[in-house]
């Protein structure tokens, strides 16, 4: 018998396992006990979640615990250092000050030292290569060759960036039906093909080439890849009619009697098969660009797009337009996660501001409880920011959560909202195509890969496992080790696909420009993959723990009701 465990088991549960075997007269049984080390999902090339639920919710809980947080942090760190044994690497760790990014940074570097104390540690050559080669080679996204030391693992906290993951995704595998929560093969649902009134589904993963190529392209540009994918089967198809003694090789008829008419081609009858399968693919993306853009048209969220980039490029957007936008068009999570935005954006909103947008809120019928949430970390920020602005303080740190104080922290949090918008396809949505804001997370990679100073870095720390004790600690100016190929970004409280894909754009780019990094890898992790609207969902249920109760019914509506019940 071999006792396989995907982590590393407490020396006290292994004792009592040894116990029981000898109890049991069943010691000869067990053969090896393996720790695995693989308490992690390895969802795409280069993306992984620790697969913690609600995340974000025992992080920021008012009502948590001391103990209840610390077990979050622990749980964390044990699931990263499993992803680091797997990838064979000891990196240098990089995270912002205070909350829970350094909690889980400092407890890493520790568990790090004492297991690089230690005799036949895992990170040995010897010992790496006989790791899960699979997941290795899938967690580093195709980088080639062996792990370098030097790779930087950058921590960065969820608090403080709200925005982001609330925002309307602009892409096709983070914008589409069921491909926001993080899958491995992610499924859309189209409206055609399974009969009157029902729904296809379509499970997509890399055997689909259009899929792999198209899956992060905007709408707009996949819609035209998908015609131009047409029009070319089109053509061929037409040529190899053309090669047919009846002209018609592929009229309206079953797949037997086309295969039969094939048989009298010559030169085109091995293209029928490869123009099928062809025909096969377009006519399922043709269905679910279809089925997506109803869908956008519907909710109206090209109009929720626009007015979400206005508010986190401009800080400002027609306050009578957001208006009646949440008013007429929209479900009711699009609605709450425009005023997120627009609460998180904007500096100069009245009180008057704010209640009409609630108030056109309520009338839909949408829960606030998130937006009560918003509103008490703002107030509780804005507090920190005065004082810091003051000279009371410094770095910001603390709020709810520990989230930062600083302006652009609440102005990347409600970028962040915005983006998980299923704007962007074909002709009534071109405006989905304007944008190219770059997350504050990617800012953040980009400048440590390539060792440079900015805002988004200065203040981060730097822990380095394989330094001398006493030495690991210091700020980004201190702790620069220059431009890098390779780094783990891992996001503690929930990730979604528009960072990953952020990341990945980021690296393509620098890989394609031939910087001096040269071709870069960057794998992102997070503690869980988040849809927009769950990630909305945890913000809400905050916002009950910190009190959020719905307003009372209006007084006739009462009045009514106790009318009526005194009259039966």
């Amino acid at each position: 018998m071999h006792l396989n465990f995907t982590a590393s088991v407490p020396r006290l549960l292994l004792e009592d396992l040894a116990a029981g075997t000898l109890k049991a007269n069943a010691l000869h049984r067990v053969a090896r006990v393996f720790d695995q080390y693989s308490e992690f999902v390895c969802l795409d090339h280069g993306l992984f979640s620790l697969g913690q639920p609600e995340s974000y919710v025992r992080l920021n809980d008012p009502m948590a615990k001391d103990k209840d947080v610390e077990g979050a942090v622990e749980s964390i760190v044990n699931g990263l250092f499993c992803v680091l044994v797997t990838l064979g690497v000891v990196p240098v760790i990089r995270c912002p000050e205070r909350g829970p990014a350094e909690m889980v940074a400092r407890q890493l570097d520790a568990k790090l030292r004492a297991h690089l104390a230690t005799h036949n540690n895992l990170f040995k050559e010897a010992a790496a290569g006989a790791l899960a080669a699979g997941a290795a080679a899938e967690l580093r996204a195709g980088g080639g060759g062996a792990a370098r030391v030097d790779v930087p693992a950058v921590g960065a906290r969820r608090a403080g960036d709200e925005a982001q993951p609330s925002e309307h995704p602009q892409g096709r595998r983070w914008g589409g039906a069921g491909a926001g929560s993080g899958p491995l093969s992610p499924v859309l649902k189209g409206a055609g093909g399974g009969g009157a009134g029902k729904a296809t589904s379509y499970e997509l993963d890399d055997s689909d080439s259009f899929w792999v190529a198209h899956s992060e392209s905007p709408f707009p540009k996949a819609a035209e890849a998908v015609d131009m994918l047409l029009k070319k089967w089109t053509q061929d198809k037409e040529q190899v009619n053309a090669a047919s003694p009846t002209g018609d090789a592929f009229s309206e008829a079953e797949d037997e009697d086309l295969m039969g008419r094939t048989k009298q081609l010559s030169a085109a009858m091995s293209a029928v098969p490869q123009l099928m399968e062809r025909k096969r693919v377009i006519d399922k993306h043709v269905t679910i660009g279809g089925t997506l853009l109803e869908e956008i048209k519907s909710r109206a969220l090209d109009a929720y797009f626009s007015m979400e980039e206005d508010l986190l490029t401009r800080g400002s957007t027609d306050r009578a337009a957001m208006l009646d936008l949440l008013r007429k068009r929209g479900s009711r999570e699009d609605k709450l996660r425009l005023a997120i935005i627009y609460l998180m954006a904007t500096d100069n909103a009245s009180a008057g501001d704010v209640e009409a947008v609630e108030a056109a809120l309520r009338e839909q019928g949408v829960d606030l409880a998130a937006l009560h949430y918003i509103k008490q970390v703002k107030r509780v920020n804005s507090s920190f920011a005065a004082v810091a602005a003051a000279g009371g303080g410094g770095g910001g740190g603390g709020g709810v959560g520990g989230m930062a104080g600083s302006k652009d922290d609440l102005l990347d949090w409600a970028g962040r909202l915005a983006g998980q918008s299923l704007s962007r396809v074909t002709a009534g949505v071109k405006n989905l195509l304007a944008g190219g804001r770059q997350l504050q997370l990617t800012r953040a990679v980009e400048a440590l890969m390539e060792g440079r100073p900015g805002q988004d870095t200065d203040s981060f720390l730097c822990l380095d496992p394989k330094a001398p004790k006493g030495g690991s600690s210091s700020t980004a100016a201190g702790g620069s080790r220059g431009a890098v190929r390779d780094a783990i970004v891992f996001v503690i409280g929930g990730g979604n696909y528009m960072e990953y894909g952020g990341l990945q754009e980021m690296a393509r780019k620098a890989g394609a420009g031939g910087g001096a990094a040269g071709v870069r890898t960057v794998v992102y992790g997070t503690t869980e993959m988040l849809a927009g609207s769950q990630f909305v969902e945890q913000l809400s249920e905050l916002g009950r723990k910190m009190g959020y109760k719905p307003p009372p019914p209006p007084a006739e509506a009462v009045g009514g009701a106790g009318a009526g019940a005194g009259q039966r």
